[in-house]
């Protein structure tokens, strides 16, 4: 891992690296487990789709967001060339723009993101949780890319 905010970055450890190849066949059968998705985006050298699981965190005012609990991972980067990717589930690919969020805009949806899905990533957060003050949401903010949907 690499501490530094800008560059922030946790890998698949352990089982992880067959969990996601599992988890990663289940919404390609058209099965979303709470909310999931396989987001599509072309790779930034070489073009081609790159997938990967993720969760779609949906607000109160409908609006969408990805956000990267292991930090600046490839689908960020590749996410941030590109600017735009899909969102699959089973046959149905829902195209999409990324906007990403500056890091002082980060806070409710680092909050509402933890309140979901706390359980399931909850290790890449630092041992932070949904109830953390905003003084420490906002002090982990850079390491956790987050990205408005349209």
């Amino acid at each position: 891992m690499n501490d530094t905010a800008a560059t922030r970055y946790i890998g698949p450890t352990g089982l992880d690296p067959i969990f996601n190849r599992i988890a990663n066949l289940i919404p390609k059968l058209g099965i979303s487990i709470a909310g999931s998705r396989l987001l599509a985006v072309r790779g930034r050298k070489s073009g081609e789709w790159r997938t990967t699981l993720v969760n779609v965190l949906t607000t109160d005012d409908g609006t969408r967001y990805l956000v990267a609990p292991r930090g600046h991972t490839q689908w960020v980067r590749n996410l941030r060339v590109a600017g735009t990717g899909e969102l699959r589930l089973g046959r149905k690919h829902e195209p999409f723009t990324a906007t990403e969020l500056p890091d002082a805009d980060k806070l409710p949806i680092l909050r509402a993101y933890l309140d979901r899905w706390g359980w399931e990533v909850g290790r890449f957060f630092e041992g932070l949780t949904k109830n953390a003050t905003d003084a420490e949401l906002t002090a982990i903010a850079p390491g956790f890319p987050v990205f408005r949907l349209s």
